[in-house]
């Protein structure tokens, strides 16, 4: 638009620099003829280049004035080119600043609904933070720690196992419980639920390298007092139980820490090896539940195998039965060939008689004697 005009302004400029000329050169010629008025034949001939001058303008303005007009048209139809363009662009980029207004719009309500569910989500973490403080209250107390982590062993089991393959707090002879037994064929697994929770604690709340050997040191020997627990009251193979136990840790960092080697025990014997030397296996929620699935396994060998004892002992019943039905089919088959026998034997009988009864009927009959043609005809008897 702007080189547009500034076009029309050059050559508006021109047009006047051209008429300037123009009158400057008509006021020379009057000058001149001026100064030969004495000479007739100049001044027809000045008369003459002015007509001719006057016509050369005349003709000059009028392509000029031509040229102006086309290119006005020219720059009209440019313009109104141009301004169909920018319309368009401008209806263009309002339909895309109104679809991005849009978009903004609903990533504006998006962010709002997700910052109003994030107030949500804070309230629940701060309810759950209140949640976890309380349940660490509860669990302060070590009996609630005990009955908690049974009720997590009795859970397991009964998710698992069915009702008849274990038993929840199982008696011994001595009078001490064990938190649940496992049955397996005849013997019996005892499992122990204990929840170190205390000295743990002190482990993770140290804040020096010689605090935590410390802490670490007396939880190793708290879960190995558990540990001799288990394994002289609950190991008892003369009342049918395994040469083992298993000791359940409901928490698994708990649990890690058991079974995890440290280097701050020194010549003292990890967790584990001890447990495992006093035949003592511990057992996570994790673990646990891999242990009761090949358990599950085990168990349905064992159906597999009662079930195939009891198919061996139908099969010999079976075998009996058809060894007396044999029998009875034998003898059935030698009445029957007996009775085959005797049909033959009488067929044979009955084809006999046939055949003398043809023999009979095939012989000629004698005549019968006439009346009165006897050589006793006549007397009287």
């Amino acid at each position: 638009m702007e080189g547009i005009y500034i076009l029309l302004g050059v050559v508006v400029v021109l047009a006047a620099i051209f008429f300037f000329l123009m009158e400057q050169r008509l006021r020379k010629i009057t000058e001149e003829v001026t100064k030969a008025q004495s000479s007739q034949t100049v001044w027809a001939l000045i008369q003459q280049q002015v007509e001719k001058l006057r016509e050369q303008m005349n003709d000059g303005l009028a392509r000029n004035i031509s040229q102006l007009s086309q290119q006005q048209d020219a720059i009209n139809a440019q313009l109104r080119g141009i301004t169909e363009q920018v319309n368009q662009q401008l209806q263009n980029s309002s339909g895309e600043i109104n679809k991005r207004l849009d978009n903004a719009a609903r990533v504006i309500g998006d962010v709002q609904r997700n910052i109003g569910e994030l107030s949500e989500s804070s309230k629940r973490i701060f309810e759950v933070g209140k949640d976890i403080a309380t349940l660490q209250e509860i669990l302060q107390p070590p009996k609630l720690r005990g009955g908690l982590g049974e009720q997590f062993l009795g859970e397991l089991l009964s998710q698992i196992l069915p009702p008849e393959f274990f038993t929840l707090q199982y008696a011994f002879s001595s009078g001490e419980r064990v938190d649940a037994v496992i049955r397996l064929g005849e013997r019996l697994v005892p499992i122990d639920s204990k929840f170190p929770l205390d000295n743990f604690k002190r482990i993770i709340e140290c804040k020096t390298e010689e605090e935590k050997k410390a802490s670490q040191k007396a939880f190793s020997r708290d879960v190995k007092k558990h540990i001799d627990d288990i394994a002289s009251k609950y190991i008892l193979p003369h009342e049918k139980t395994y040469e083992f136990a298993l000791l359940y840790i409901p928490a698994e960092n708990v649990y890690y820490e058991t079974i995890t080697k440290d280097e701050a025990f020194g010549e003292e014997k990890g967790i584990l090896n001890y447990a495992l030397k006093k035949k003592v296996i511990p057992v996570s929620p994790n673990s646990f539940f891999a242990y009761l699935q090949v358990i599950v396994l085990g168990l349905r060998g064992l159906k597999i195998e009662k079930d195939a004892h009891r198919i061996l002992d139908s099969l010999s019943g079976l075998n009996k039965e058809l060894e007396t039905f044999q029998g009875e089919f034998q003898l059935v088959g030698k009445h029957i060939s007996n009775a085959m026998n005797k049909y033959e034997e009488a067929r044979r009988r009955l084809d006999k008689f046939g055949f003398k009864l043809e023999q009979i009927e095939s012989q000629p009959v004698l005549p019968l004697p006439e009346k009165g043609n006897g050589p006793n005809h006549g007397k009287i008897g």
